[in-house]
């Protein structure tokens, strides 16, 4: 666990206590909770034991869930010595090549790899691939008609973000189209499963994930080859385009496995995640009215300050990834008071 301690239980921790208040219901009771009930949970235990409480669940045992935005901060800026990967993480599902699968100086070697493609001026290069896809997608859409918004949502999500991470087009496009979507939706039900010593079937759910990786490596294989042998590589502003370009000190690159996972990383944690967070966007302004109208008021006269405080707000109020985690490294957390050698885990519980 992650010791703290509480002066009042609707307040931050205070050094006269060692250890959080805990939730006292059994362990497959908080389990099912935080699983399949967590934000009426959050609400019920935040409400009782104040924004530091300890919760001891299925998979990541006993942990410290922080929920002060002072607390959260200090969370979310922690060095890599001080808070580690949280275990099982999206690892298991990306691969053990992918960012979420190091710790450490690793860690930082592998951002720091991955920072070119998402400079200022390469995202500045994504804007046109992204104004493409939305003007495709939403010239099919009916007017003066109420419609679904989250499927066109992901499959402008889908298709820009296949664009500008892996520059597929043609086949590989179409195949991936297929492939992501299937995948995606079984993934998210088994990232944080931990996989089973033994072999399982083709029809189990790791039996299928498998091969949807096997599919998705291979199509990738075929576009790391196709882009080694582009002479405009240098040019391209897609992600693959950048990584192969990219060196470690020792002048070597990242090994094609490596690349693969790192990839399937990417459209991974973007894609459901963008499409979801636009589609509550469009969800609030269909609830206020007058917040559309002032939006197109500024684009009208140049302005963005509104737009800006506008996603902010809608990120806010309906937040696709509600709980983050992370697992104490160092001997002790500095801001939440001493914490163990040992096991120690931290959960920041975003809705408040």
């Amino acid at each position: 666990m992650t010791d703290t301690a509480m002066a009042n239980p609707c307040e931050t921790a205070t050094p006269n206590r060692s250890n959080p208040p805990r939730v006292r219901s059994p362990k497959l009771v908080q389990g099912v909770q935080f699983a399949f009930f967590r934000r009426k949970s959050m609400r019920n235990w935040t409400k009782r034991h104040g924004h530091i409480f300890e919760i001891n669940v299925p998979f990541f045992g006993r942990s410290v869930v922080v929920s002060d935005p002072a607390l959260v901060r200090l969370v979310c800026t922690a060095s890599a010595e001080q808070l580690i990967n949280v275990q099982p993480n999206l690892g298991n599902l990306f691969g053990p090549g992918s960012v979420f699968g190091f710790d450490g100086c690793r860690h930082r070697d592998r951002r720091r790899l991955l920072s070119p493609a998402f400079h200022g001026q390469s995202l500045k290069n994504y804007q046109e691939v992204i104004e493409d896809e939305t003007l495709r997608e939403s010239a099919n859409w009916p007017e003066n008609k109420e419609f679904r918004i989250l499927e066109p949502m992901s499959r402008i999500t889908l298709n820009v973000i296949l664009r500008t991470i892996l520059g597929a087009d043609g086949p590989e496009l179409e195949e991936l189209r297929e492939i992501v979507p299937q995948w995606m939706t079984l993934g998210s039900l088994m990232a944080f499963v931990p996989a089973l010593p033994f072999r399982t079937g083709r029809h189990s759910p790791w039996g299928k994930l498998d091969e949807f990786r096997k599919a998705f490596d291979r199509i990738v294989l075929t576009l790391i080859d196709k882009a080694e042998a582009d002479p405009a590589l240098g040019d391209r502003a897609d992600v693959l385009a950048s990584l192969l370009r990219s060196r470690r000190d020792d002048g070597t690159g990242m090994p094609r496995p490596d690349i693969c996972d790192e990839l399937l990383a990417l459209i991974g944690a973007g894609h459901e995640s963008t499409a979801s967070a636009l589609g509550w966007a469009f969800e609030r302004l269909r609830r206020h009215p007058e917040v559309l109208a002032e939006l197109v008021r500024e684009v009208d006269q140049g302005g963005s300050d509104f737009r800006r405080a506008t996603i902010l707000e809608s990120l806010r109020s309906r937040t696709v990834v509600d709980v983050i985690g992370r697992r104490v490294g160092a001997p002790s957390f500095e801001g939440i008071a001493h914490t163990p050698k040992l096991g120690g885990r931290v959960i920041v519980n975003r809705r408040r």
